[in-house]
């Protein structure tokens, strides 16, 4: 028996080892729905999402926002009797969860559990549907515990906010904050289907209508100047609460960030540069130091007017576009200075957004509307500057 080892081992010579490199690829479908009133029985766009499959037993579970349950009595009353009406192969494993929302939702475990807990005891095996009602922090802590359960059942998002429709719910990345960390906790998985509903933007306050202005206005400054023109004209019906106006930005910004997402190469971000994090290092921590009083839409507008000041800072956008921006983001109704901003922790999120990025910081700047570029340090004095000039620009009336 040795003798036959050493001869598999070279008679005991070390053999040389052999690198095997086997890179494969994998296709997924990314799809986006826009409609309004979906639970309504003659709207077909669930029925088709949810559409038959030999692999699916038909079972779903739903889980639901607290403030829209709160915003729209009766809506687990609909549920069931649009699964019943309209879903004559679907049936409800268990009865609708009503969850805890808001961005604190995301600051422990409870949701997740509460969400895991319910895929377990109701038995939901991968091929059957996770459905989530509700604003972004819902959807990535419901869909945290959906991506994880089986390692991965299928998640069906029904955003029901600006932000997240224009946005948060068009990602493929779900998590929790933690160790004082926003997102720290997550993991990246693509949603069987995002719906966006029209109709649950009706009954948002009007900060929640304003804060997916902010990554609409982002998204616009980093892949489209024309779309900023839009912003810009549309800016008083906006304001004004124009669901005509608000439904063509909001799809607009959706399929800019969806057009990132599968058509950049790199939607698991496993690059350094994540453009679509424009004005986002310092928003995160503003979160954070407000304990989240400040949403994260606000905080992104204060984010995006900071960058936008500093690149003037640099030379590298003029001082009128950068002006520009910071206008359009008061004549959406953003406050854009917060006392937290004289906090020198703030830049602390510089090195929260190095280490989350993988070593290197990478931060996203302007030469122009459009015209995004990255650059990998930053001069704190400068950016001091720029925080200054926020705080006395900010404070102007609007002309």
């Amino acid at each position: 028996m040795a003798r036959r080892f050493d001869a598999i081992r070279g008679n005991g010579k070390r053999q040389p080892a052999v690198p095997i490199d086997a890179a494969f690829t994998m296709d997924y479908v990314h799809r986006l729905r826009f409609t309004s009133d979906v639970l309504d029985p003659a709207n077909p766009v669930l029925r088709e999402v949810l559409a038959k499959t030999e692999d699916s037993p038909g079972r779903l579970v739903v889980v639901v926002d607290q403030g829209v349950a709160e915003a729209w009595p009766g809506l687990c009353e609909r549920i069931d009797d649009y699964v019943i009406d309209a879903l004559d192969w679907m049936t409800l494993a268990a009865p609708v969860q009503i969850v805890p929302g808001g961005e604190t939702c995301k600051n422990d475990w409870s949701v997740y559990e509460s969400v895991a807990r319910t895929i377990h005891d109701a038995a939901i095996c991968r091929h059957s549907y996770v459905l989530v009602i509700g604003g972004g922090a819902v959807l990535d802590a419901a869909g945290f515990a959906a991506a994880t359960a089986h390692r991965g059942v299928r998640l069906v998002r029904l955003p029901t906010t600006t932000l997240a429709q224009a946005d948060a719910g068009i990602g493929v990345k779900n998590g929790i904050n933690a160790f004082g960390k926003k997102n720290f906790l997550g993991c990246f998985a693509v949603p069987w289907a995002v719906i966006n509903d029209e109709k649950f933007l009706t009954t948002l306050t009007d900060r929640d209508w304003r804060c997916g202005l902010s990554e609409a206005v982002k998204v616009a400054l980093l892949k489209d100047a024309s779309f900023f023109d839009i912003i810009e004209s549309a800016a008083p019906r906006l304001k004004e609460r124009d669901q005509t106006a608000m439904r063509s930005i909001v799809r607009r910004s959706a399929e800019l960030h969806l057009q990132h997402i599968v058509s950049c190469g790199d939607p698991f971000e496993m690059r350094g540069a994540r453009p679509l994090d424009f004005g986002h290092w310092s928003a995160h921590k503003l979160e954070q130091m407000t304990d989240f009083s400040v949403k994260h839409g606000e905080a992104v507008a204060i984010g995006l007017a900071i960058d936008v000041l500093y690149s003037a800072t640099m030379g590298r956008l003029p001082g009128s576009e950068a002006e520009r921006v910071v206008r359009l983001l008061e004549a959406l109704g953003f406050s854009l200075y917060h006392a937290a901003l004289n906090d020198p922790a703030l830049f602390e999120g510089l090195e929260d957004f190095r280490e989350h990025l993988g070593g290197q910081l990478t931060i996203t700047l302007l030469d122009a509307i459009g015209r995004p570029f990255d650059v990998h340090e930053i001069d704190l004095a400068r950016m001091s500057d720029a925080i200054a000039h926020l705080a006395t620009v900010a404070a102007r009336p609007l002309s």
